[in-house]
């Protein structure tokens, strides 16, 4: 296939140039209906990109294949079978995903560190889970993704689990063995789904950790709007092999997907495809050195260190390490990550991701250059000499306080009748509800298992330390969503 086409953008400067009048969604008529004070902001470009795909980049029947024409593309250029684009993020991706190897009371290998949108997975579909443990780094209170030989344990232990789910690169860059994990789930039968969001870049540059696809997975999501150049909610699954049917992923995905896709993107999609097959390594290239040398500078700057290898890769941690992740550890300065996050923006107007007890992570991109990598530098440079108060503490729970006790699937728990109880109450309760530091987005408590007041203790510290949880009713969590008791 030629990969310098661009169907979606090729298709959308033909809507342009042929002047068509849409009486179609969408409303604002390409801007034309759109408040002057929205355009002051958003600009008319926005709005005049924004076409409905059916009668409208394409034709009534979609005879013209553009969007098919670019996932074609997409998959070509990563070395898939088949690639979907999702207009709704990697949620939807990786939903759609575990919904085509497991339905309703079917079991599935999940690790415990799992993003909320693989539990509410499982909440929509009512499968069960068999939850596999991250390796945990307990000193540093740091969960890295799980190795071959206790995948290869849980299946042998159950041997009716339809597949596995692998979540790698996580939140902090650190990589899982894909290529081991997929060889015991082959071994086995099963096919591997990875949830590969933070790597939409692997792909392009043989000094990036291997990508999922090469590694063996059969499903593999990525949200091109973390690490690549699409728009927020861009996201596309990849598929390879016979073990999952193509048929069944798309009916899965359409099942969730909305039916009122934007132009936008499926637009930067298939843009960012073209431009990473075109320049990408070279563009990586041009990352990684200047994460590097980033990386060595904040080195240099009293009270922070970047954790690299040292402390992340080694037997029962990680298995690689995404170098553009640089997890700062801000310890040092007596601070924690959430007060850190919160002064840099105040203060420097610099945005970070995740931000914990005592960590940052800045993310670099093929997007980021010297003058932003020095924009950082100036950042920290001040964050090193500010006077900040000592922050509250965290009690933070030992790996094996963490492993909750499973009394319900999380769907029977999450629609059973339910009841709002203290916080002291709920210790020993089923939980109803998520409750999940965010980012990273894994839950401390799922539906369907028992509070413990290690944990109650953990999040409530957490949250008056600065953490995020935007998933409890109650969002000081002076009480907990629990099954209620029957009578």
């Amino acid at each position: 296939m030629d990969q310098n086409r661009a169907p979606v953008l090729e298709a959308l400067q033909a809507y342009r140039e042929r002047g068509y009048t849409p009486f179609t969604p969408p409303g604002h008529r390409q801007g034309r209906g759109a408040d002057p004070r929205v355009l002051d902001v958003l600009g008319e470009d926005v709005f005049a990109a924004d076409v409905i795909p059916v009668n409208g980049l394409d034709d009534r029947t979609g005879s013209q294949g553009v969007v098919e024409h670019a996932q074609q593309l997409m998959a070509e250029a990563v070395d898939a079978d088949q690639a979907f684009f999702s207009t709704c993020g990697s949620s939807l991706s990786v939903k759609s995903a575990m919904l085509s190897v497991a339905g309703p009371h079917e079991k599935i290998i999940v690790p415990r560190h799992a993003h909320k949108s693989v539990i509410s997975a499982l909440i929509l579909s009512g499968v069960s889970p068999v939850w596999l443990s991250p390796h945990w780094d307990a000193g540093r209170h740091l969960s890295h993704p799980p190795g071959p030989e206790e995948v290869r344990e849980l299946f042998e232990a159950e041997p009716e689990a339809k597949g596995m789910l692998l979540v790698t690169p996580n939140d902090y860059g650190t990589c899982g063995d894909i290529a081991a994990i997929a060889e015991v789930c082959h071994s086995f039968g099963k096919p591997l789904i990875v949830d590969e969001a933070w790597g939409a870049h692997l792909p392009f540059h043989p000094g990036l950790p291997q990508w999922g696809m090469d590694a063996g997975a059969d499903v593999v999501v990525t949200s091109v709007h973390k690490s690549g150049a699409a728009v927020e909610q861009s996201s596309v699954f990849h598929l390879r092999g016979d073990l999952v049917d193509p048929d069944v992923l798309k009916a899965r995905e359409d099942l969730l997907a909305t039916t009122s896709p934007t132009s936008i993107v499926y637009a930067t999609l298939d843009g960012w495809r073209r431009h990473m097959v075109q320049h990408g390594e070279e563009l990586l290239t041009a990352a990684l050195a200047l994460a590097h040398a980033t990386r060595d500078a904040i080195n240099d700057l009293p009270g922070l260190r970047v954790m690299g290898e040292a402390e992340f890769i080694g037997k029962g941690l990680a298995h690689a390490l995404d170098p553009l992740k640089m997890t700062i550890d801000v310890s040092g300065l007596g601070i924690s990550g959430y007060q850190a996050t919160d002064w840099l923006r105040e203060h420097q107007r610099v945005t970070l991701g995740l931000s914990d007890h005592r960590r940052v992570v800045a993310h670099f991109t093929h997007a980021d250059d010297h003058r932003t990598a020095a924009i950082l530098l100036e950042a920290l440079s001040a964050l090193v000499k500010a006077d900040l108060p000592a922050p509250p503490q965290v009690d933070l729970p030992s790996p094996d306080e963490l492993q909750l006790e499973t009394a319900m699937l999380p769907r029977d728990a999450f629609f059973a009748e339910v009841e709002q109880v203290g916080a002291e109450q709920a210790v020993g309760r089923i939980s109803a509800e998520m409750v999940t530091p965010y980012p990273p987005g894994a839950p401390a408590v799922l539906p369907g298992e028992v509070i413990t007041q290690e944990v109650v203790d953990y999040v409530r510290s957490g949250l008056d330390a600065g953490m995020t949880l935007p998933d409890p009713s109650d969002p000081e969590l002076k009480s907990f969503r629990v099954v209620a008791r029957k009578p």
